[in-house]
């Protein structure tokens, strides 16, 4: 079973006390729990799973980048404006305060922060939120929630900007190189 949560803010802070999941496999959110870690991609179903009993319907939106990992985040809406709770092995990839008018809003907020080891911004394409409801308990008794994000990687996704363009963006500075990557687990990382 889940742990109980109050808010949004409560899910994320329990996702960041949990390790870095490293592994091939993709937790279900009971597994989570047991295993005590996550990525991106089962923290993110997790969190949906976790919103989901405060009422918010589960979802799910992909982040696309370029020579860098995705990144998959649970997304909620309060007051009409949306937030997100996410676990990333950086430090800047995680939540958004619901402040965010619309989900490329949200997108965009991650963006300036979202680029690679070697600080070369990333993030080109944003999806539509994409709802976990259909999978019910199927992703709770699974083994591996890979299939989820299959699905997922299918759905509609948006430009932010083009491929050519954001190879052009100039690097990460070093001190932002510094915090993004602060306390990060090297074998969950990137490589080229």
């Amino acid at each position: 079973m889940l742990p109980k949560f109050r808010k949004p803010e409560n899910i994320q802070d329990y996702l960041d006390g949990l390790a870095y999941n490293t592994t091939e496999k993709t937790f279900s959110p009971p597994d989570v729990v047991l295993e005590q870690k996550a990525h991106c991609m089962d923290g993110a179903v997790f969190a949906a799973t976790a919103l989901e009993t405060l009422g918010y319907p589960p979802l799910l939106v992909d982040l696309r980048a370029i020579d860098d990992d995705d990144h998959v985040i649970a997304v909620f809406r309060e007051n009409g404006l949306w937030g997100a709770v996410a676990k990333s092995n950086t430090t800047t990839l995680r939540y958004r305060d619901p402040a965010y008018r619309s989900i490329r809003e949200l997108a965009l907020s991650y963006f300036p922060l979202y680029f690679n080891v070697a600080g070369e911004m990333s993030l080109y394409e944003y999806s539509r939120p994409f709802s976990l409801r259909k999978y019910r308990k199927k992703y709770l008794l699974a083994e591996d929630i890979a299939f989820i994000g299959e699905d997922l990687d299918r759905t509609t996704h948006y430009p932010i900007v083009s491929r050519q363009r954001l190879k052009s963006l100039r690097m990460a500075p070093r001190y932002l190189l510094d915090a993004c990557f602060a306390g990060s687990d090297p074998a969950g990382l990137y490589k080229k």
